[in-house]
């Protein structure tokens, strides 16, 4: 199975679906800041699409975190904005580890970022339309899950 993770695209559509065309995910996970109405969004792909809220969405209908489950693994999504992302990831991980999960995802930042923190892997995708680290590349984010239910994280740029 593959995954595309995204988040803060900004209203800006064609990003995605460039990201989508090149990955071409059986699943699309967005870590919030759409701001396009996420029926909508969701739509526009021949997948699922599971989301969270960000800080500039006005979707109310998404929650705040999910829990998503891949093979062997249990993620924990987030936007980022209500755990302090931009000052350490200290209580993203521990709120991933409350809800039981190995893996932490979330957006909020604009810079890619893969690590490992206290046993969970901790992946923000980047922003595919408004990016922030050097560089300034368009990122996106690509779990391949192998049979065994593993996890295969890449960091892509457009």
């Amino acid at each position: 199975m593959r995954v595309l993770l995204v988040s803060d695209n900004h209203g800006r559509i064609g990003e995605l679906q460039r990201a989508y065309e090149k990955v071409q995910p059986q699943l699309i996970l967005h870590m919030g800041d759409s701001q396009v109405e996420f029926s909508r969004l969701a739509e526009l792909f021949d997948c699922e699409v599971i989301g969270v809220r960000g800080n500039c969405d006005f979707d109310t209908s998404l929650p705040k975190t999910e829990e998503v489950t891949l093979g062997r693994h249990k993620i924990f999504m987030t936007h980022g904005h209500l755990f302090d992302v931009g000052f350490d990831l200290f209580t993203l991980v521990d709120a991933a580890r409350e809800h039981g999960c190995d893996v932490a995802l979330f957006g909020h930042t604009h810079v890619p970022e893969l690590t490992r923190i206290e046993e969970v892997v901790v992946c923000n995708p980047g922003s595919i339309a408004q990016p922030r680290q050097a560089g300034h590349e368009y990122t996106y984010g690509v779990i391949d899950v192998d049979p065994m239910g593993d996890l295969h994280f890449k960091q892509m740029h457009l």
